[in-house]
């Protein structure tokens, strides 16, 4: 799960004292559109000559960017570096420039991104029992049956956008389902994460907006399950009713704290998977020989390389490209730079994920690499929750791509593709492809 995708980017960052000395190349523009098309030449320039680099980001915000692997991995797991942005000890204007728009007002901040133990412990264990791979695994039919729908909707055109066709609607979907959200009320879901994705990397409002609609629409869901709720619960009960159940039993969960817990399942759980399905999809379209081992595996009725292959998608351009915000509760070296207490720290997947001191010719798609524990999904305590079902999304929805669409290309020069702008995501504004019409 992840932060709010970012701020506007109006031009480059600043570079702080962390910058290299006078005898090193001049450092790279960073947050720039060109940027956003290709960060990782400027990460791995980062990671050669700053790899613990202090920046001014374009909100305003000053923090540190963490690029290496082994300090990226060592970061996710240092427990000084708390998840409360109360933490953050920056300047009057840059605070409360950390979070997803909206979230305070709306009384949504008590959820896993933002909380340390032992809140967060008591918090994710109530909700990791809707993730279990019984439980996944129990749902893998659900997800197949979208997938199948959402491509129904375009097979026989000939062309589609994968983003908003496609790799959009169908985690928002899913998770609107294990939610408990009513299937009459999920297009409502729909157009408010729309608007998130039209938003990012744009003006805050829109999203502040869209989280105060699901917030009035969260609390009043909640009120008619707890009326509606039986006795005992029933076989795969939906999360939001197990909260509510809960909360009644003496786990202490406060109506805030169920709404927000749903609210960030939603809003973290769709746009990472969105990005894991568009990126991946884009990734072996320009990289047909990769593409097409994967259509001989699959024809072959081998899973094998489908499960190595999504892990190499996360590994190479996933969809988290900066893991969500950490703020130092006390003085921290990392790689060598001392963190000043109270400094928001930022660990760059992206560039950890590509550091040759980890992986052997880390810019080559590989999807049989089987040396690959990627920081796609993060470390540590924060380890991604919802990842089971992200997999079984990605995994179901390339291998239904691949075979439902044999000969699918892209419908424009790669060039020609633009990525959205924000800071913590990584994801394609559209992605047009064209194939066989299937009849």
């Amino acid at each position: 799960m992840t932060d709010q995708p970012g701020p506007s980017v109006p031009g480059p960052s600043v570079p702080d004292s962390s910058a290299p000395g006078p005898s090193a190349p001049a450092p790279p523009a960073l947050f720039t559109w060109e940027f956003a098309t290709d960060p990782y030449p400027a990460y791995a320039w980062l990671r050669e000559h700053a790899p613990v680099h202090r920046t001014r980001l374009p909100s305003g915000v000053e923090a540190w960017l963490v690029t290496r692997y082994a300090d990226a991995k060592q970061t996710l797991a240092d427990q000084r570096l708390s998840k409360n942005p109360a933490h953050h000890d920056g300047p009057a204007h840059a605070r409360g420039r950390t979070g997803i728009p909206g979230e305070r007002k709306a009384e949504l901040m008590t959820h896993l991104l933002n909380i340390d133990p032992p809140d967060h412990t008591r918090l994710r264990r109530l909700v990791s029992k809707a993730f279990t791979p019984r439980r996944v695994a129990e749902f893998a039919p659900r997800v197949q049956e979208l997938t199948d729908r959402l491509i129904d909707g375009f097979a026989d055109r000939g062309g589609a956008d994968l983003i908003h066709e496609f790799a959009f609607p169908l985690p928002i979907y899913a998770i609107c389902d294990l939610l408990g959200v009513p299937r009459e009320d999920q297009d409502d879901f729909r157009d408010w994460a729309g608007m998130m994705i039209r938003h990012q990397g744009g003006p805050r409002g829109g999203v502040a907006r869209s989280v105060k609609k699901m917030r009035g629409y969260l609390a009043d869901l909640i009120h008619r399950k707890r009326a509606a709720l039986p006795p005992d619960p029933a076989p795969g009960e939906d999360l939001i009713s197990g909260l509510i159940r809960a909360s009644d039993h003496g786990e202490h969960l406060t109506e805030n704290e169920a709404a927000a817990m749903a609210f960030i399942l939603l809003f973290a759980g769709f746009e990472t998977t969105v990005n894991l399905i568009g990126n991946g999809t884009h990734a072996l379209l320009t990289h047909p020989a990769q593409r097409a081992r994967l259509q001989r595996s699959l024809a072959a009725g081998e899973s094998a390389l489908l499960a190595t292959g999504v892990e190499e998608l996360l590994r190479y351009d996933g969809p988290v490209e900066l893991a969500t915000w950490r703020f130092a509760t006390e003085p921290v070296t990392i790689g060598g730079q001392r963190i000043a207490a109270g400094d928001p720290v930022l660990v760059v997947l992206a560039a950890a994920d590509r550091d040759p001191e980890r992986f052997a010719d880390p810019d080559v798609l590989d999807l049989g690499r089987r040396d690959n524990q990627h920081l796609g999904y993060g470390h540590g305590i924060h380890y991604c929750l919802g990842a089971p079902l992200a997999r079984l999304e990605g995994q179901t929805a390339l291998a239904t791509l691949l075979t439902r669409l044999p000969d699918l290309q892209l419908a424009v020069e790669p060039a020609e593709l633009r990525w959205r702008g924000g800071l913590i995501m990584r994801g394609l504004r559209t992605l047009p492809v064209e194939f066989t019409p299937n009849r």
